[in-house]
């Protein structure tokens, strides 16, 4: 076969699962760190323009504005006596013995940060931009190191709610992993070390729910599998949940530790088939008011691939309401062990001494969690995902709509539509002057940023980056992005305005499939031609025509004018190139880039080649001929 033929089949098949455009983004608002900040740590309150990012021995405040970055930079160093025992035990890395910020959260007025301190946790409160004071572990705050873990290798997660603070450790060394209240007015509490059985967290978040008595918090996580086999991966993913009105047992059972905490496993991967993740690096959970949410995980396996695997909050909660309590047979009697219920209501389980053993020794369920589609999300496999963050989007046909933000190992950033058919990847952004691994990011849905860091530097992108889709409603529709919508009145692709009102407003937008119809623009497609570019052609030079790739989705072709015959092209880059082959010479006429998509042709650009009778010198012709005669087409596309 044709190998140019082969290329173009090649990009065809594959260009319904790669990203439909991809962006280079250089310009500000942008921040780059002093020296490269191995482990980062983010804080970003909604509706504000403020970042709080912890590196090493540093604490970052980035004002952002469309104009660049104010950055303020505090010093949080480690204390030299923790700095010498740490070096003295022979830390994992000797690059770990320094104060690594890996909890900010605001509290009340003020904000917790917590550091790493060289191996022995420790705590300040941040007042007015400066680190005044610090946090003393008595009272109602747990020591520092049942917050911060001592190493910035060792994962954490932070979340605060109603005025309480909930920290998860992963287990490293001696330390066992834990599931605590360490902040607030409430009862700090624990997990039983029974319960987790060395666990690495990727997670935590707030389940609502219209009963205050009834919300939830589920925390997500991998655990040993002790019964693995030797072709088997060590890991199972799972999903712990407690009750935020928890306050522990009584005297003689579960003092100090939840009387609602249950687990269950998660599974992602293709129904019962080998090809299963078990790793769970990271979870983000999306609620709306008319659903109860989704789940969204990314999971790796054995070799380092990673996928993601989406979950109904509906589902989980069915789940750890009704399911069997693994390894429990007998009847329960009253209400059901791990019911979230308020101390001393009636038929509460807390001084039910028989529910309390049940929980005790029986805290996990027996359903097994299994992905919305039963298989990963239909995604890229060429690159890493190492972060993602998520919003959900109220579309102007008021349904609402999840979108994905995934950051990869080679900096890029990837905007994903999730519908019940699938998913669709909107764009691909190309960010950062240092290519590296995305390490963290942060999402303002009230103001429209989402915020993205490597270890050299901090970039904030639009939301609804809709000035970059086109000047057509047909490109406008086909980005298929739930923050943009077709203005009729102004002929502009725009972001939806808060408040919107379908019934009375003009906006144009179709999310669950590619169809412009919508648009009536398919007369004025067919009658569209571009003026063509005259390229004059050496009579023994070799000539590339360049056609510049718009979207990825699309099926391009070259046509010659008066020629039956269509041309395929090879991809280049972000180019559609036309070359010369055996059966498919160059000579002289009118050549036409044509890209079909959503059944529509649309003439990209054209060249008119015209022989100008000379001839270059042997050794020009034969090194610069092609690249040049390249190059100086492409400068016309521009």
């Amino acid at each position: 076969m044709n190998p140019f033929i082969l290329v173009s089949l090649l990009a065809t098949v594959i260009a319904g699962k790669s990203p439909r455009l991809k962006f280079v983004v250089h310009e500000p608002p942008r921040f780059h760190f002093g020296k490269p900040e191995n482990y980062i740590s983010m804080f970003h309150q909604e509706g504000s323009n403020t970042l709080y990012v912890g590196g090493q021995a540093m604490l970052y405040v980035l004002t952002f504005s469309d104009r660049g970055v104010r950055d303020l930079q505090i010093p949080v160093p480690s204390d030299q006596t923790a700095i010498d025992t740490c070096r003295s035990k022979g830390a994992p890395l000797e690059l770990e013995c320094d104060n690594f910020i890996t909890v900010i959260q605001k509290v009340n007025d003020a904000f917790l940060v917590c550091g790493t301190n060289a191996g022995s946790p420790r705590c300040w409160m941040l007042v007015n931009d400066s680190v005044v004071t610090d946090v003393q572990g008595s009272g109602q705050i747990a020591p520092p190191s049942e917050i911060s873990p001592p190493y910035p290798s060792q994962k954490s997660i932070s979340l605060f709610a109603d005025g309480n603070l909930y920290s998860a450790l992963s287990s490293v060394g001696s330390h066992s992993g834990s599931i605590r209240r360490t902040f607030g007015s409430q009862k700090l509490l624990k997990t039983e070390n029974v319960w987790l059985l060395n666990p690495q967290f990727a997670g935590a978040a707030i389940i609502p729910s219209l009963q205050k008595v009834k919300e939830e918090i589920y925390f997500f996580f991998s655990e040993i599998n002790k019964t693995a086999r030797v072709d088997e991966e060590p890991y199972r993913a799972r999903i712990g949940r407690i009750c935020t009105v928890d306050e522990g047992g009584i005297k003689s059972l579960l003092e100090h530790s939840w009387t609602t905490f249950m687990k269950a496993r998660v599974m992602c991967g293709a129904g019962n088939s080998q090809q299963q993740y078990n790793n769970m690096k990271q979870a983000v959970v999306l609620t709306a008011q008319d659903k109860r949410g989704v789940m969204y995980g990314l999971f790796s396996n054995a070799w380092g691939r990673t996928v993601i695997c989406a979950y109904s909050i509906e589902d989980i909660d069915q789940a750890f309401s009704t399911s069997k309590l693994k390894g429990y047979s007998s009847q329960i009697i009253g209400a059901r062990p791990g019911t979230c219920v308020r101390r001393n209501s009636s038929g509460g389980i807390q001084n039910d001494i028989k529910n309390l053993g049940v929980i005790r020794y029986h805290p996990e369920i027996e359903d097994v969690i299994r992905p919305v589609g039963v298989a990963p999300l239909d995604l890229p496999t060429d690159d890493q995902i190492t972060h993602t963050v998520a919003d959900i989007v109220l579309a102007i046909n008021e349904e609402h709509y999840s979108v994905l933000y995934l950051g990869t190992e080679q900096g890029k950033v990837l905007k994903v539509l999730h519908t019940s058919e699938g998913v669709f990847i909107i764009s691909q952004y190309s960010l950062f002057h240092n290519e590296g691994p995305v390490l963290n990011m942060a999402i303002d849905s009230q103001k429209g940023h989402l915020y993205v860091g490597t270890e050299m530097e901090v970039q904030r992108l639009p939301l609804a980056d809709c000035g970059r889709y086109g000047d057509t409603c047909r490109e406008c529709i086909l980005s298929r992005d739930p923050y943009c919508g077709w203005d009729k009145a102004r002929r502009k692709c725009i972001a939806i305005p808060a408040g919107y009102n379908a019934s009375t407003g003009a906006l144009v937008q179709n999310l669950d499939q590619s169809n412009s119809s919508v648009c009536g623009e398919a007369a004025a497609l067919k009658q569209r031609r571009t003026s063509p570019k005259e390229v004059l052609v050496p009579s023994n030079t070799t000539i590339f025509l360049p056609c510049p790739v718009r979207s990825f989705h699309a099926m391009y072709r070259w046509e010659r004018d008066n020629c039956v015959k269509k041309y395929p092209c090879i991809f280049s880059g972000d180019f559609c190139v036309l070359g010369p082959v055996v059966d498919t010479p160059l000579k002289e006429g009118v050549f036409r880039c044509m890209a079909t998509e959503d059944g529509f042709k649309v003439e990209v650009v054209s060249f008119r080649l015209v022989n100008d009778g000379r001839l270059l010198a042997a050794s020009l012709a034969s090194t610069l001929g092609p690249s040049l005669l390249l190059a100086a087409a492409a400068l016309w596309l521009h």
